[in-house]
Protein backbone atom coordinates (compact mmCIF):
# COMPACT_ATOMS: atom_id res chain seq x y z
CA UNK A 1 0.00 0.00 0.00
CA UNK A 2 2.72 2.25 0.97
CA UNK A 3 5.44 3.76 -1.47
CA UNK A 4 8.54 1.95 -0.97
CA UNK A 5 10.49 4.63 -0.45
CA UNK A 6 8.02 5.82 2.49
CA UNK A 7 8.63 2.40 4.39
CA UNK A 8 12.01 2.83 3.44
CA UNK A 9 12.20 6.25 5.66
CA UNK A 10 10.30 4.40 8.28
CA UNK A 11 12.84 1.81 8.70
CA UNK A 12 16.02 3.81 8.86
CA UNK A 13 13.40 5.64 11.75
CA UNK A 14 13.31 2.29 13.71
CA UNK A 15 16.44 1.15 12.69
CA UNK A 16 15.19 -2.07 11.19
CA UNK A 17 15.59 -3.62 7.73
CA UNK A 18 12.17 -5.80 7.40
CA UNK A 19 12.84 -8.84 5.73
CA UNK A 20 9.24 -8.66 4.47
CA UNK A 21 8.14 -5.15 4.23
CA UNK A 22 4.39 -6.39 4.72
CA UNK A 23 4.19 -7.49 8.03
CA UNK A 24 5.14 -3.35 8.26
CA UNK A 25 2.59 -2.13 5.64
CA UNK A 26 0.08 -4.37 8.04
CA UNK A 27 0.99 -2.81 11.67
CA UNK A 28 0.19 1.02 9.99
CA UNK A 29 -3.18 0.16 8.95
CA UNK A 30 -6.05 1.24 11.73
CA UNK A 31 -9.40 -0.14 11.21
CA UNK A 32 -10.88 3.45 10.45
CA UNK A 33 -9.02 2.74 7.37
CA UNK A 34 -10.66 -0.68 6.83
CA UNK A 35 -13.91 0.17 7.22
CA UNK A 36 -13.82 2.49 4.28
CA UNK A 37 -12.13 -0.08 1.55
CA UNK A 38 -14.27 -2.40 -0.51
CA UNK A 39 -11.34 -5.04 -0.94
CA UNK A 40 -10.30 -7.21 1.74
CA UNK A 41 -7.57 -5.74 4.26
CA UNK A 42 -6.54 -6.43 7.64
CA UNK A 43 -6.01 -3.87 10.40
CA UNK A 44 -3.05 -3.89 12.66
CA UNK A 45 -5.25 -5.48 15.00
CA UNK A 46 -3.51 -8.92 14.94
CA UNK A 47 -0.09 -7.45 15.32
CA UNK A 48 -1.30 -4.91 17.98
CA UNK A 49 -2.33 -7.78 19.93
CA UNK A 50 0.83 -9.68 19.84
CA UNK A 51 3.25 -6.51 20.13
CA UNK A 52 0.97 -6.03 23.68
CA UNK A 53 2.32 -9.47 24.98
CA UNK A 54 5.51 -9.42 23.72
CA UNK A 55 6.25 -5.46 25.57
CA UNK A 56 4.77 -6.93 28.68
CA UNK A 57 7.34 -9.82 28.67
CA UNK A 58 10.34 -8.16 27.74
CA UNK A 59 9.61 -5.11 30.05
CA UNK A 60 8.85 -7.94 33.05
CA UNK A 61 12.02 -9.76 32.40
CA UNK A 62 14.22 -6.91 31.75
CA UNK A 63 13.65 -5.29 35.70
CA UNK A 64 13.67 -8.55 37.16
CA UNK A 65 17.17 -8.84 35.81
CA UNK A 66 17.78 -4.70 36.02
CA UNK A 67 16.32 -4.47 39.57
CA UNK A 68 17.38 -7.75 41.71
CA UNK A 69 16.18 -6.07 44.79
CA UNK A 70 12.95 -4.36 44.16
CA UNK A 71 10.02 -5.85 45.59
CA UNK A 72 6.83 -7.52 42.95
CA UNK A 73 4.52 -4.04 44.25
CA UNK A 74 7.52 -1.75 42.82
CA UNK A 75 8.36 -3.88 39.95
CA UNK A 76 4.82 -3.69 38.66
CA UNK A 77 4.57 0.09 39.28
CA UNK A 78 7.74 0.31 37.18
CA UNK A 79 6.27 -1.64 34.44
CA UNK A 80 2.94 0.11 34.06
CA UNK A 81 5.10 3.09 33.51
CA UNK A 82 7.20 1.47 30.52
CA UNK A 83 4.04 0.27 28.80
CA UNK A 84 1.24 2.68 29.59
CA UNK A 85 -0.56 4.41 26.79
CA UNK A 86 1.16 7.30 27.20
CA UNK A 87 4.74 5.88 26.90
CA UNK A 88 3.81 4.19 23.71
CA UNK A 89 2.62 7.36 22.79
CA UNK A 90 5.68 9.04 23.29
CA UNK A 91 7.64 6.79 21.63
CA UNK A 92 5.86 6.56 18.26
CA UNK A 93 5.37 10.06 18.61
CA UNK A 94 9.35 10.58 18.27
CA UNK A 95 9.33 8.05 15.49
CA UNK A 96 6.73 9.98 13.74
CA UNK A 97 4.88 7.06 13.25
CA UNK A 98 1.27 9.14 12.83
CA UNK A 99 2.57 10.49 9.52
CA UNK A 100 2.43 6.83 8.32
CA UNK A 101 -0.80 5.33 9.28
CA UNK A 102 -3.39 4.50 7.50
CA UNK A 103 -6.50 6.39 8.57
CA UNK A 104 -9.79 7.04 7.58
CA UNK A 105 -11.16 10.06 6.01
CA UNK A 106 -12.90 10.66 9.79
CA UNK A 107 -10.51 9.83 12.04
CA UNK A 108 -7.77 11.69 9.94
CA UNK A 109 -9.90 15.14 10.05
CA UNK A 110 -10.32 14.18 13.88
CA UNK A 111 -6.72 14.68 14.60
CA UNK A 112 -6.58 11.10 14.48
CA UNK A 113 -2.96 10.86 13.67
CA UNK A 114 -1.69 12.83 16.88
CA UNK A 115 -4.18 10.41 18.92
CA UNK A 116 -2.89 9.06 22.11
CA UNK A 117 -4.64 5.76 21.65
CA UNK A 118 -3.84 5.24 17.98
CA UNK A 119 -0.22 6.22 18.78
CA UNK A 120 0.20 3.43 21.42
CA UNK A 121 -1.56 0.94 19.11
CA UNK A 122 0.28 1.86 16.14
CA UNK A 123 3.51 1.16 18.35
CA UNK A 124 2.18 -1.99 19.51
CA UNK A 125 2.10 -3.23 15.83
CA UNK A 126 4.97 -2.28 14.81
CA UNK A 127 6.85 -3.95 17.82
CA UNK A 128 4.27 -7.43 16.71
CA UNK A 129 5.64 -7.26 12.97
CA UNK A 130 9.08 -6.33 14.40
CA UNK A 131 8.88 -9.94 16.14
CA UNK A 132 7.18 -11.64 13.74
CA UNK A 133 9.30 -10.73 10.97
CA UNK A 134 12.85 -10.65 12.75
CA UNK A 135 12.61 -13.24 15.32
CA UNK A 136 12.50 -12.87 19.22
CA UNK A 137 16.43 -12.17 19.73
CA UNK A 138 16.73 -9.57 17.21
CA UNK A 139 13.33 -8.04 18.21
CA UNK A 140 13.98 -8.16 21.84
CA UNK A 141 17.14 -6.37 21.58
CA UNK A 142 15.94 -3.36 19.21
CA UNK A 143 13.04 -3.20 21.75
CA UNK A 144 15.35 -2.47 24.65
CA UNK A 145 17.28 -0.11 22.13
CA UNK A 146 13.82 1.68 21.99
CA UNK A 147 13.07 1.66 25.65
CA UNK A 148 16.60 2.24 27.10
CA UNK A 149 15.74 6.15 27.92
CA UNK A 150 12.69 5.45 29.39
CA UNK A 151 14.37 2.79 31.55
CA UNK A 152 16.95 5.17 32.79
CA UNK A 153 14.67 7.94 33.12
CA UNK A 154 12.93 5.27 35.69
CA UNK A 155 16.32 4.24 37.30
CA UNK A 156 17.02 7.44 38.02
CA UNK A 157 13.49 9.74 38.97
CA UNK A 158 11.26 5.97 39.83
CA UNK A 159 8.14 5.36 38.49
CA UNK A 160 5.89 8.86 37.93
CA UNK A 161 3.53 9.41 40.77
CA UNK A 162 -0.21 8.51 40.22
CA UNK A 163 -2.26 11.40 38.68
CA UNK A 164 -5.63 10.40 40.53
CA UNK A 165 -3.84 10.71 44.13
CA UNK A 166 -2.32 13.64 43.70
CA UNK A 167 -5.56 15.69 42.12
CA UNK A 168 -7.29 14.23 45.26
CA UNK A 169 -4.29 15.72 47.43
CA UNK A 170 -4.44 19.03 45.23
CA UNK A 171 -8.42 19.69 45.50
CA UNK A 172 -8.26 18.64 49.31
CA UNK A 173 -5.62 21.25 50.04
CA UNK A 174 -7.85 24.14 48.34
CA UNK A 175 -10.99 22.64 50.23
CA UNK A 176 -12.87 21.64 46.96
CA UNK A 177 -15.02 19.15 46.54
CA UNK A 178 -13.93 15.37 45.62
CA UNK A 179 -13.09 14.15 41.84
CA UNK A 180 -15.70 12.29 40.09
CA UNK A 181 -15.23 10.20 37.82
CA UNK A 182 -17.66 8.84 35.38
CA UNK A 183 -17.38 7.17 31.79
CA UNK A 184 -18.51 9.06 28.72
CA UNK A 185 -17.79 6.53 26.38
CA UNK A 186 -16.18 3.51 25.61
CA UNK A 187 -15.48 1.70 22.29
CA UNK A 188 -13.68 -0.67 19.82
CA UNK A 189 -13.96 -4.55 20.08
CA UNK A 190 -14.67 -6.24 23.34
CA UNK A 191 -11.18 -7.45 23.75
CA UNK A 192 -9.50 -3.81 23.00
CA UNK A 193 -11.84 -1.31 24.40
CA UNK A 194 -10.59 2.16 24.53
CA UNK A 195 -12.61 4.59 27.38
CA UNK A 196 -13.49 8.22 27.44
CA UNK A 197 -13.58 9.66 31.18
CA UNK A 198 -14.69 12.68 32.58
CA UNK A 199 -13.80 13.85 35.97
CA UNK A 200 -15.03 16.66 37.60
CA UNK A 201 -13.87 18.55 41.16
CA UNK A 202 -15.73 21.52 41.87
CA UNK A 203 -14.99 23.80 38.70
CA UNK A 204 -12.47 21.91 37.68
CA UNK A 205 -12.70 19.39 34.71
CA UNK A 206 -10.74 16.66 32.87
CA UNK A 207 -11.07 14.71 30.15
CA UNK A 208 -9.39 11.50 29.27
CA UNK A 209 -9.19 8.14 27.31
CA UNK A 210 -7.15 5.15 27.82
CA UNK A 211 -7.65 1.05 26.96
CA UNK A 212 -8.84 0.51 30.93
CA UNK A 213 -11.26 2.56 32.83
CA UNK A 214 -8.31 3.00 34.78
CA UNK A 215 -5.94 4.30 32.17
CA UNK A 216 -8.81 6.92 31.28
CA UNK A 217 -9.28 8.32 34.72
CA UNK A 218 -5.63 8.62 34.72
CA UNK A 219 -5.65 10.57 31.76
CA UNK A 220 -8.53 12.35 32.92
CA UNK A 221 -6.69 13.33 36.17
CA UNK A 222 -3.81 14.76 34.63
CA UNK A 223 -5.88 17.10 32.23
CA UNK A 224 -7.38 18.14 35.23
CA UNK A 225 -4.26 18.69 37.17
CA UNK A 226 -3.27 20.56 34.15
CA UNK A 227 -6.13 23.27 34.15
CA UNK A 228 -5.60 23.58 37.76
CA UNK A 229 -1.64 24.42 37.56
CA UNK A 230 -2.92 26.93 35.27
CA UNK A 231 -4.68 28.80 37.60
CA UNK A 232 -3.30 32.25 39.13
Amino acid sequence: MAASHDLEKLERALGVAFHDRRFLDEALVHRSYVHERTAPLSSNERLEFLGDAFLGFVVADELMRAFPGVSEGDLTQLRTALVRGETLAELAASLNLGDFLYLGRGEAQAGGRKRTTNLARVMEAVMGAVLVDQGYEAARSWLLRLLAPAMQRLAREGPPRDEKSVLQEMVQARGMPSPEYRVVEASGPAHKRTFDVEVEAGDVRGRGAGRSKRAAEQAAARSALAALRGRV
